[in-house]
């Protein structure tokens, strides 16, 4: 059984409907109604600066994709998903084949096969094949027109050298200032080599450095089939050349646009397996992120999410995905001084363990004091499932929760379940909707070992316009 029938099964043991595809289809047109009733007012209310010129760009696209697509087998995508299945078949007629070993690479786990990568891809135009073995490279740049494809996630690995340093991103695209196209990564093992570094520092560099796969500025990508493990910083990030931090209502230009990450397991990721940041059209499917080593922060203070969709991305969608014993499952959020991600659809997510399963916010624009987000707003979900949240050492302030949702505007979730531990605690809270949250509906709730708790589900005074339907335990 692959991993998208693992959590296929996992999900349809919590939502039966989910194996039904009219059903499917059904769950999300009800998600989609609830949305449409929500006024969402954030995008005429507010005012937002001008930078034409510098790294940054007005957030002025304020609009929601159209809902996902249900196939015969009931497998989801996004409607924009078949722009880049064009763009993709047209790449696969305009290359040429060749096999790494060709140029000199020896897949004996202690060759520096660097030079052979680099020639074998060439100037782009190559599908270049990875056979079965261990290579050891210093990192990889990939040009525009250009596949990677292993034998398998079992037979290809490509581990970083000894001597690398800590920003070393273990493959990204060649061109950051103008950006490259039309890139296949596929079917291989991706070791950071977190070894190499000294004792327990952090494994970081900062920035958009130091992560297994880094697509930044990219147009037209799909990763498929890849294990990730141990990165210093992300599993992969799609991503602008340079993370923005100039203010909300703000985005970083040069971000990635048509993304597809599909089928990916990343662990021991210091900060979030899988992330976007200031980039569009992004879907990610099928994929599982577990057990973070958080070593890019400061120890217990890791806000390590298994998927983080993060400032400044638009139109992001999630599918059939599965965390574990992370920060965050699932966070969809921003600083404090960089726009919030807008317009996300969520169907089928399993949480397991993680410490908040679903965590939605707006870090510094959530309290009376705090100037109301510009651009929190936008997500739609079905099919969530939270499992056992639980307290974790790599945020120990944090509690517990199946959900949060702060400072977002226009959030709508239709079937959402949680179980936690059969513990008789009046403190157990499943769901909180708090700090300046509005227009928030949520239906079809299943809460379970819940029963002993005082307030299962907590509403902050400084929220609005919240509607939330009758539990059943």
């Amino acid at each position: 059984m692959n991993q998208e029938q693992v959590i296929q099964q996992k999900l349809t043991a919590i939502f039966p409907m989910y194996e039904n595809p009219m059903q499917k289809q059904g769950a999300i047109k009800q998600t989609e109604d609830l949305f449409r009733t929500l006024t969402g007012k954030l995008a005429d209310t507010k005012t937002r600066r001008l930078m034409i010129n510098g790294p940054s760009r007005n957030k002025t696209d304020f609009t929601t994709e159209r809902p996902v697509l249900v196939d015969q087998d009931g497998k989801v995508s996004p409607l924009w998903k078949i722009v880049l299945d064009y763009e993709m078949t047209w790449l696969e007629n305009k290359i040429t084949t060749v096999s790494v070993v060709d140029y000199g690479a020896i897949g004996d786990g202690k060759s520096d096969c660097t030079k052979a990568f680099k020639k074998a891809l060439s100037s782009g135009y190559r599908r270049v094949l990875v056979p079965p073995g261990k290579y050891v490279v210093r990192g990889i740049e990939l040009p525009s027109c250009t596949e990677m494809i292993g034998s398998g996630i079992d037979e290809t690995v490509l581990i970083l050298h000894k001597s690398a340093p800590k920003k070393t991103r273990l493959i990204t695209n060649k061109h950051y200032l103008n950006g490259d196209h039309h890139i296949r990564i596929e079917g291989m093992s991706l070791d950071w080599n977190v070894a190499r570094l000294k004792g327990h520092e952090k494994t970081a560099s900062g920035g958009t450095f130091s992560s297994g796969i880094t697509l930044a500025h990219v147009k037209y990508a799909l990763v498929r089939n890849v294990k990730i493990s141990d990165p210093g910083l992300h599993g992969i990030d799609v991503t602008s050349p340079v993370y923005n931090y100039l203010g909300d209502g703000l985005r970083a230009r040069g971000g990635s646009e048509y993304i597809w990450i599909d089928q990916i397991e990343a662990s021991g990721f210091g900060d979030d397996g899988i992330t976007t940041h200031h980039s569009d059209y992004i879907f990610i499917s099928n994929s599982y992120a577990h057990h973070p080593s958080g070593r890019a922060h400061k120890n217990g203070y890791s806000n390590s999410n298994g998927i983080e969709i993060d400032d400044g991305s638009q139109h992001v969608t999630l599918t059939n995905n599965h965390t574990a014993f992370c920060f965050g499952g699932v966070e969809i959020k921003a600083h404090e001084t960089s726009s919030a991600a807008s317009d996300i659809q969520i169907i089928g997510h399993f949480s397991d363990h993680d410490n908040r399963s679903y965590n939605f916010r707006h870090i510094g624009h959530h309290q009376a004091e705090e100037e109301y987000s510009m651009s929190a707003f936008g997500i739609r979900a079905t099919f969530l499932a939270a499992c056992y949240p639980q307290v974790t050492k790599l945020y120990t302030a944090s509690t517990p929760r199946a959900l949060v949702v702060s400072a977002y505007q226009k959030v709508a979730i239709h079937q959402f379940f949680a179980i936690t531990k059969p513990e008789k605690r009046l403190d157990k809270i499943a769901i909180s909707v708090q700090y300046r949250a509005g227009e928030v509906a949520i239906k079809e709730i299943r809460l379970k070992s819940y029963e002993g708790a005082s307030n299962p589900i907590r509403l902050g005074k400084e929220t609005g316009r919240v509607y939330i339907d009758e539990v059943n335990e």
